[in-house]
């Protein structure tokens, strides 16, 4: 094609880019020619309606063994004693050798309510739910590292760097409220994971994807109070400059400054709404007993 031909037929397609370029730059048109959604936390539409409002993710490291809990061991209880079968090939441990013997288990596993699912006698008020529950034991770690193994736990892979499973979820269904973080993360007041804020960050994705750190005491969000005696209305205007310098040079489509303004704003709107969502006192009675 020369280049007669290239502008005649092309002249309509680049001034319709450089105009949605335009236009996205001074906020006329939100989104427009943009892959970059002016709120990367907007609620996202589902396919089907979730009956699930929100989740609980309970990560017990170095909680009671599986072969003890909801995953039965015929088979072990039978070699007890006995030294690991050929048939299963090397067995990599950090303790234990080859010539280690097979230890039993000595809970009691029985079915539970209607559907029948198996679990163990350390859980006689579980068992009353077994009906409620669905137990997935098909999973399996590929390294006997603690770091690496919830590594792989959070994120699928054994290396740090990936995003985690609240990231992902973030990413896919956005959040419902514009003023609160839509991931976040409450540690054992006893100690922290072992694998550390890889194990709730956004790896690659934006960080605004990551959890937010709820910490046991007091306070419980760091930086959410502001320094220096400055009011909220000069953080305002604080916020809008920033958002103005760097839109200055702000080249179309750059995710990394679309996140950061929106992790400031978001920080920004936490600073009343954080403070009440923490607040236990203003819960009744019996749901601060339930807190203990």
């Amino acid at each position: 094609m020369n280049r007669r031909d290239f502008l005649e037929h092309g002249g309509l397609g680049l001034g319709s880019i450089a105009l949605a370029s335009l236009l996205a730059r001074d906020g006329l048109a939100d989104g427009v020619g943009s892959s970059v959604p002016a709120n990367p936390l907007a609620a996202k539409l589902a396919d089907v309606a979730p009956p699930a409002k929100s989740v609980i993710f309970l990560f017990m490291a170095g909680g009671p063994s599986q072969v003890e809990t909801f995953d039965p061991k015929p088979e072990l209880n039978r070699l007890h004693g006995q030294p690991v079968p050929a048939s299963l090939g090397k067995v990599t441990t950090q303790q234990a050798s080859e010539k280690s013997l097979l230890l039993g288990v000595k809970r009691q596993f029985r079915p539970c309510g209607e559907s029948g699912l198996v679990m163990s006698d350390l859980f006689p008020h579980l068992a009353t739910c077994a009906d409620d529950l669905s137990v997935v034991r098909s999973m399996h770690a590929e390294s006997i590292v603690h770091s690496a193994a919830l590594y792989q736990m959070n994120t699928g892979r054994t290396l740090m760097g990936h995003p985690t499973i609240g990231a992902w979820l973030t990413y896919g269904l956005g959040s419902e409220s514009d003023d609160l973080p839509s991931y976040i993360v409450m540690l054992d007041p006893d100690g922290t994971l072992v694998g550390g804020p890889p194990c709730w960050g956004a790896g690659y994705f934006p960080p605004i994807y990551q959890g937010t750190l709820f910490r046991p005491e007091a306070p419980p969000i760091l930086n959410l109070r502001p320094s220096g005696g400055r009011t909220i209305a000069r953080q305002r205007r604080n916020l809008d400059l920033i958002r103005q310098l760097n839109g200055l040079n702000r080249r179309p489509d750059d995710p990394v400054l679309e996140t950061r303004a929106a992790t400031y704003e978001l920080a920004f709107r936490m600073q009343k709404h954080a403070p009440e969502a923490v607040d236990i006192s203003r819960e009744t009675a019996e749901t601060q007993r339930l807190y203990g």
